[in-house]
């Protein structure tokens, strides 16, 4: 069976002027049964491979390694060219052009690939790169998707405590953003541990908390409280001098101004603070804190 969107090695069935046809092996042994010279090949799995692209002395028999596609007539065509990505595949990919359907990427083949307005987690731009899927649309056509979730995998080598890179594919009110580790493995920063300027299509680094039971990883983008608690100090003193010696309140403020000012939970601040004064690095006031 010829597989659209899958690199594979199909036999060389029968040639014409402008190329030559391709099938699987099971196929060339029923054809050579059947075929008498002069006859066509009574078969529709069958797919062109275009003449420039034939390797040189290859002949009927001969094996070839091809990605098969649809060329812009919606015809079933194999190239040898190697895509960036194949079917059920993510990988990372350039807007080329945006259209009235949706944008185009460049996969690495003369015809490129669809990414429709539906199948976008954003609206992306030309010259951009994207994080994409590859997959059939009910047309049969290969389309690429940003919903890639269900297309990344769940062995990763990782465990709890490692540092991690990735894409960030989604952001759910209720769960947090969900980020393809290495732009492969399946990987989350919960609601609790999401901080700071995170967007879709955005890369961010984080550590491993937890390898869950299905390889699917849980990743915070802050270190272990007793390392973090330094970083959120020396930030909580920057922002102090950005108000010229005395933040604008204290760590009686509410939860959602502390967040919008500090990027950090009422308690890390709190904890913050509290190791500054022992330091005796600040003073808090009724409605401020200083530095000293």
């Amino acid at each position: 069976m010829i597989k659209l969107g899958e690199i594979q090695t199909l036999k060389i069935v029968k040639k014409v002027e402008f190329g030559v046809y391709l099938a699987d092996e099971g196929q060339n042994e029923e054809q050579n049964a059947a075929e008498r010279p002069g006859q066509a090949l009574q078969t529709s799995e069958k797919v062109l491979l275009p003449g420039r692209q034939v390797p040189r002395e290859a002949g009927i028999g001969t094996e070839v390694e091809v990605f098969v596609y649809r060329d812009s007539k919606d015809r079933l065509i194999a190239t040898t060219a190697r895509p960036l990505i194949t079917l059920g595949g993510v990988a990372r990919l350039r807007v080329v052009q945006t259209g009235q359907i949706g944008a185009f990427l460049d996969w690495g083949l003369e015809k490129d690939l669809l990414l429709p307005f539906k199948e976008q987690k954003k609206r992306v731009k030309e010259g951009e790169t994207c994080l994409a899927a590859l997959y059939i649309d009910k047309s049969g056509r290969l389309c690429a998707t940003m919903n890639v979730y269900r297309y990344l995998r769940q062995d990763s080598p990782y465990k709890k405590d490692d540092r991690v890179t990735g894409t960030v594919y989604e952001i759910s009110d209720n769960f947090g953003a969900f980020v393809a580790v290495d732009d492969m493995y399946s990987g989350l920063i919960a609601k609790k541990e999401l901080y700071g300027d995170v967007q879709v299509g955005g890369t961010v680094a984080a550590r491993v908390i937890e390898v869950k039971g299905d390889g699917r990883l849980d990743l915070s983008i802050r270190e272990k409280a007793y390392l973090q608690i330094e970083k959120d100090a020396e930030k909580i003193l920057k922002v102090i001098d950005s108000y010229d010696g005395a933040l604008p309140f204290t760590d009686k403020a509410s939860p959602e101004t502390i967040k919008r000012e500090m990027q950090m939970s009422k308690n890390e601040f709190k904890r913050a603070v509290g190791h500054l004064l022992k330091e005796k690095k600040i003073i808090i006031g009724e409605k401020a804190i200083r530095k000293l």
